[in-house]
């Protein structure tokens, strides 16, 4: 996995900021308003461009059942690791 530094802000906003950038905001006075960069905000618009808020909820719903499932699954490989251990079978 990448570590990526979490943004500050939630997808909420970032979808808010790109919708005042498409209403005709100056980009410049958008990022220093924002206090974030202009090279930020076009980063946002390439992974956010289109989205809605609900869009950006359902998505981070998304994203939880992602993680618990890869949890579960990784789980599972190591309780399989461990019987084939116990059990001497080899791959």
């Amino acid at each position: 996995m990448a570590d990526m530094k979490a943004s500050k802000y939630s997808k909420e906003q970032i979808i808010g900021f790109l919708k005042q950038a498409e209403a005709g905001m100056a980009v410049k006075e958008l990022c220093r308003k924002g206090g974030f960069s202009d090279a930020t905000l076009y980063k946002w618009r390439s992974k956010f461009g289109g989205m809605e808020v609900a869009d950006a909820k359902r998505l981070r719903v998304l994203e939880g059942e992602n993680a618990k499932l890869k949890k579960l699954l990784a789980e599972a490989h190591l309780d399989i690791h461990a019987l084939k251990s116990v059990f001497g079978v080899k791959r």
